[in-house]
């Protein structure tokens, strides 16, 4: 009869030294994704999975985190995210459980002038965290957007510099705010939202469209804390804009948090 495989992770540890997470990251899986335009969108995820590690445990078992993915078939859906928290709880034998997802998220676009259609993709993450019973949840976007600068129009005969810019959008909420809404609430704050097609009557549209709309990158962080404001399921946000600097050799970055 072969004798039993060792369990070096469940063997004691005399450090005395609790870890805060432990788990896997970098792994792939096939998710779905509420859609408000096709209601499911269909795309792969990077997931880390971790949950706390008692002191007196030398290990974690590592292929108890996929197990517990695996359990929700060959698509995970955004429902699932919660029972996911708890079971890796009760399979670990943990306190607290952390799940982040992070996956390109696509909208079919329109050019403003020609009307011709183009994929736009747009990275979001789901950050969910279940400790003391309590699960906490945030939603982010990172939005590209177009920015010109109201200071070098401002002093400039012919024209004004632009860049493109991220910014990272993350909230909290009562009810569940689409992923589309936070797109489109970013893009309005910007000089110009960004398209994957233009034809040249589009290019001309969008550049004049900036240059009538200059913002700094502190307008911009200000003008999305106003819009989410608006927002009454919003009861957390972050707000981060970098702008990659087109006429000098460093970012423009400004950030506005707020618990409302």
């Amino acid at each position: 009869m072969d004798q039993p495989l060792k369990d070096t992770q469940n063997e004691p540890d005399n450090r005395r030294i609790a870890i805060d997470r432990v788990g896997v990251r970098a792994l792939r899986y096939p998710m779905q994704i509420r859609d408000k335009a096709r209601a499911v969108q269909h795309t792969i995820a990077t997931a880390a999975l971790t949950v706390d590690l008692p002191h007196q445990f030398k290990g974690t078992h590592m292929s108890r985190f996929v197990e517990v993915l695996n359990e929700f078939g060959p698509e995970l859906h955004v429902d699932n995210i919660h029972t996911i928290l708890h079971q890796l709880t009760a399979r670990l034998a943990s306190e607290s459980a952390h799940v982040d997802f992070e996956f390109p998220f696509f909208l079919a676009k329109h050019a403003p002038v020609t009307g011709a259609v183009g994929m736009m993709d747009y990275n979001a993450r789901f950050a969910a965290t279940l400790e003391k019973g309590v699960v906490d949840f945030i939603v982010t976007v990172i939005v590209p957007v177009t920015t010109l600068c109201p200071c070098s129009k401002a002093i400039s005969q012919h024209g004004a510099h632009n860049q493109r810019g991220h910014v990272t959008f993350s909230i909290r909420f009562a009810r569940p705010v689409w992923i589309e809404d936070m797109i489109r609430l970013v893009e309005d704050c910007a000089s110009s939202e960004l398209y994957s097609l233009l034809k040249r009557p589009d290019e001309k549209a969008v550049t004049e469209r900036a240059y009538e709309n200059p913002v700094f990158v502190e307008d911009l962080v200000r003008n999305i804390a106003a819009r989410a404001d608006g927002v009454a399921d919003i009861t957390w946000y972050r707000i981060e804009a970098e702008n990659f600097e087109s006429i000098h050799n460093h970012n423009a970055y400004a950030l506005v948090e707020k618990k409302r």
